[in-house]
């Protein structure tokens, strides 16, 4: 079975499969997949089987073996790594080699994971559909004329399409849990600097976490125990001792566990019946499983997607500003000389190779962003968004005073269709209607399969916790896996 890494472990162990033969076996599907799902953007089989025959030899000479050995893991384009490209699926860093792996890549290495490939994005993590990697779009193994979500779709979309058992994805402002949602697999967002950024192609730096994707929570612990932890390297790392979070999983008793549902976000137009439901039916399983459920508000969550998309844009704007044709990325080989006679040759040089190296959505994102920090606005938008982030922060610390969890959706609306929103950026950016808070406030949250709805499309549904509370996700997302079946569905055409 290639979609439970635990399995992986043990078909190992019980010497049914050896590293090789399951690297073997991942990149075959990956390959066959990649016409119908484009997941990613670039696979190595030379790299992951070499890997995996030194997890095989480790194996053989009776060394100590990693937490992971010879699991196959894919990575999102966004994270560097020495041996493969990292382009964040944009054409401003086609090819581009970084000459150091992210921490979190080290982790996996060290973990004695087998690296298959580099998965397909939403340009500079821009997105939430997969639509404007400059690699072409993720399409969704449940439904290939929907989208996987984003930004990591092509992350989400290849552990739905069986070809790999983890992976890792990194989410701004819910860009992991809406595409798990999407694509009906289990993702986590850590706590804030609970997961190094170190090598991790900034977008929004006081947002962007790096969190593991899988089928089942219990893989989600054993991929979180592997990549967590301090990093000297990333002034944002917690210098804090890792809990042992496949320990909890234990236990599936949640009596004296208070859970807030925010009922509100039930009510919010827009929102799906089968989502709305999903959740309702959730309510219930976490009740029986010993559970107190209590209806709790969020009073300044109407603010979270507009103060987002001015926090998010400015600091995109000030991050991609390195990326000018002279410093970093894509440079023009000529010059417009009518550009370079009227602006000068460098501020010709910066011009045309941004216009080219970058994308519709990520120019936008910048121009917004660099609007909101110009003098005379600054004051406006971008400090008021601060005062706005203070006040979600604050919403949350309440909340937790009163319970140990919250539950809602993840996003209105199951898959859309790829093409609906594209051009419709504020369609778009309300995908995020119920995920940006997390960010904002830098508190983990889970997004969990939670059935399928009359479309034949996944439902999901979020948990959210307080600072470093991964363990209570973790706990309550093992109880309410233990109670469902909803984790061990798969698509139709894709799959172990």
């Amino acid at each position: 079975m290639l979609d439970s890494a635990l399995e992986v472990l043990r078909l190992q162990s019980r010497g049914e499969a050896t590293a090789v033969e399951i690297a073997a076996k991942a990149i075959d599907k990956i390959e066959a997949s990649q016409g119908s799902i484009n997941a990613f953007t670039h696979v190595d089989r030379e790299l992951a089987l070499m890997a995996a025959e030194a997890v095989d030899q480790k194996r053989r000479n009776g060394e100590p073996l990693g937490p992971l050995a010879g699991v196959p893991v894919a990575v999102k384009d966004v994270l560097c790594t020495k041996d493969m490209p990292t382009t964040c699926s944009s054409n401003m860093l086609r090819g581009f080699r970084p000459p150091y792996d992210a921490t979190v890549v080290e982790k996996l290495r060290q973990s004695d994971a087998v690296i298959v490939g580099k998965t397909n994005m939403d340009e500079f993590a821009m997105g939430a559909s997969t639509e404007t990697s400059a690699y072409g779009v993720t399409r969704n193994p449940w439904d290939t004329s929907r989208t996987p979500g984003g930004s990591s779709g092509g992350a989400t979309a290849c552990v739905a399409a069986g070809t790999v058992p983890l992976s890792l994805g990194t989410d701004t402002g819910g860009s992991i849990r809406q595409p798990a949602g999407f694509c009906g697999v289990t993702g986590l967002k850590p706590t804030y600097g609970r997961v190094s950024r170190y090598g991790l192609v900034a977008f929004a730096s006081s947002l962007d976490q790096v969190g593991p994707i899988g089928w089942s929570v219990q893989d989600i612990a054993l991929l979180l125990q592997c990549i967590a932890g301090y990093e000297p390297r990333d002034s944002t790392s917690l210098n804090l001792e890792v809990p042992d979070y496949q320990a909890v999983l234990q236990s599936i008793d949640m009596r004296g566990m208070k859970i807030g549902v925010l009922r509100n976000e039930l009510d919010v137009d827009g929102v799906d019946d089968a989502v709305r439901d999903a959740v309702l039916s959730s309510i219930d399983i976490f009740r029986d499983a010993g559970a107190e459920m209590i209806e709790i508000s969020l009073p300044h969550s109407s603010y979270w997607v507009p103060t987002y998309y001015v926090i998010a844009p400015s600091e995109a704007s000030s991050n991609l500003s390195r990326y000018d044709g002279a410093h970093y990325g894509h440079r023009v080989p000529q010059l417009d000389p009518e550009k370079a006679e009227s602006l000068g040759p460098l501020v010709a040089t910066y011009c045309q190779s941004r216009a080219e190296g970058f994308g519709a959505e990520v120019k936008r994102r910048i121009m917004v962003g660099t609007y909101a920090l110009s003098e005379g606005y600054a004051d406006q938008y971008y400090n008021q968004a601060l005062k706005a982030r203070r006040l979600i922060k604050g919403d949350y610390d309440a909340a937790f005073s009163q319970v140990d969890l919250l539950l809602g959706p993840v996003s209105p609306t199951t898959a859309f269709r790829l093409g609906d929103k594209i051009d419709d950026p504020l369609q778009m950016y309300l995908c995020d209607l119920f995920t940006v808070g997390a960010n904002l406030a830098g508190i983990p949250a889970i997004s969990l399969p939670a059935g399928i709805d009359a479309a034949g499309l996944p439902l999901a549904i979020q948990l959210q916790a307080p600072p470093l509370a991964e363990t209570r996700l973790l706990f309550a997302g093992a109880a309410y896996q233990a109670e469902t079946d909803f984790h061990k569905l798969r698509p139709d055409n894709f799959g172990s």
